[in-house]
């Protein structure tokens, strides 16, 4: 179901930076939760299966091939296929370009009128380890434990303009595939990514996984043709590391659940890097979540992180002394009128169809 509000792609105004993916306005805590039924979870293999046969050719030079939709209802488009075209997209990423790229979001507007700009201020600087909270509308994520390695800082050229985003690694098959929000792939009906590369473990400039370019993009046919906030899922499926590492064998990877509903508490995870948010550290949320009354499929959750975390993980059964659980979102969108409250898609049939078309890959 596509929201019955206005998409809006945000960026610079006037030289201000605005929150994520909305404005500042006070708002009320989600209704109570709905129990989700019994979801479907994809448990991390034993060992490899041999890997589905892939549509059309690939060919060594540079340049995204044009995009294939599948006969299951996968829009899917190549990226760095080949060794020159990745060298060519990991060497693109020098320092001062990863310190110039902004965060990338999506906004859905429902008031239209002047947008306030006052935020509330995280602490950046200096944070110490501390208890993880069960109620936390955004704070450095300090505990430790595997979400630090599988969560990691997207980094992607779209129309010409270098942004950032948040991704996962989930149980695959291939040990390559990162679920992220769709608008962190392809800009709705437009443009795909150029230049998608991944950092898992990001802390301040330090890359201790290494960086791992795409080499396949996926995302909804309802995400590809109509900007379905309902579908802003999608998945990447990376090329091996140095050494020819497999990302997941580097990292570990997160098992991933689908169900019609998002888990009714959850722990968000993501890079926030616009307002008072640099970027540069893990941040979380934690709490109740409450069904999307506006229009979309997905649900809600109190959070203040801004954009950056776009694509970023929803986990269930979230452990905080080991930093483990199973993805039941991501990081999608605020509403204009309520930046306190970030919104995630459910991962249902068509999002399992996604994630069965990369991990076969």
């Amino acid at each position: 179901m596509t929201s019955s509000a206005a998409h809006k792609i945000l960026g610079p105004l006037a030289g201000l930076t605005i929150a994520m993916v909305g404005v500042p306005a006070d708002s009320t805590a989600p209704a109570a939760p709905v129990p989700e039924p019994a979801p479907q979870v994809a448990a991390a293999p034993a060992a490899p299966d041999a890997p589905e046969a892939r549509a059309g050719s690939t060919s060594d030079a540079p340049g995204p091939a044009p995009a294939r939709a599948a006969a299951d209802g996968v829009v899917r488009q190549s990226a760095a296929v080949g060794e020159g075209a990745q060298e060519a997209v990991l060497d693109y990423w020098t320092p001062q370009r990863m310190a110039s790229a902004v965060p990338r979001s999506l906004m859905l507007q429902d008031v239209v009128g002047a947008l306030p700009l006052s935020l509330p201020i995280p602490v950046e600087e200096g944070s110490t380890p501390q208890a993880a909270s069960a109620n936390s509308t955004g704070e450095r994520w300090t505990s430790g434990g595997a979400i630090v390695k599988r969560t990691g800082k997207v980094y992607l050229t779209l129309d010409g303009a270098d942004f950032t985003c948040s991704a996962a690694v989930v149980n695959s098959r291939n040990k390559d595939t990162v679920i992220t929000a769709a608008h962190c792939l392809k800009d709705g009906k437009g443009s795909w990514a150029k230049n998608w590369i991944f950092v898992p473990g990001y802390d301040d400039g330090k890359e201790p996984y290494g960086r791992y370019s795409a080499r396949e993009m996926l995302v909804a046919p309802e995400w590809s043709k109509n900007a379905d906030d309902s579908y802003d899922f999608g998945m990447a499926v990376l090329n091996t590391g140095s050494g020819g590492a497999h990302v997941a064998d580097r990292t570990g990877s997160l098992p991933i659940g689908f169900s019609e509903r998002v888990a009714s508490r959850v722990y968000s995870f993501g890079y926030p890097s616009s307002g008072s948010f640099k970027g540069r550290h893990l941040y979380y949320c934690s709490g109740a979540t409450a069904r999307d009354q506006k229009g979309t499929e997905g649900a809600g959750m109190r959070c203040t992180m801004t954009q950056g975390s776009s694509g970023g993980p929803w986990l269930k059964d979230f452990a905080t002394s080991t930093g483990t659980g199973t993805v039941t979102s991501v990081v999608s969108f605020k509403y204009a009128n309520d930046s306190r409250t970030q919104y995630g898609p459910r991962l249902g049939d068509d999002a399992k169809r996604l994630y069965n078309a990369a991990q076969g890959l």
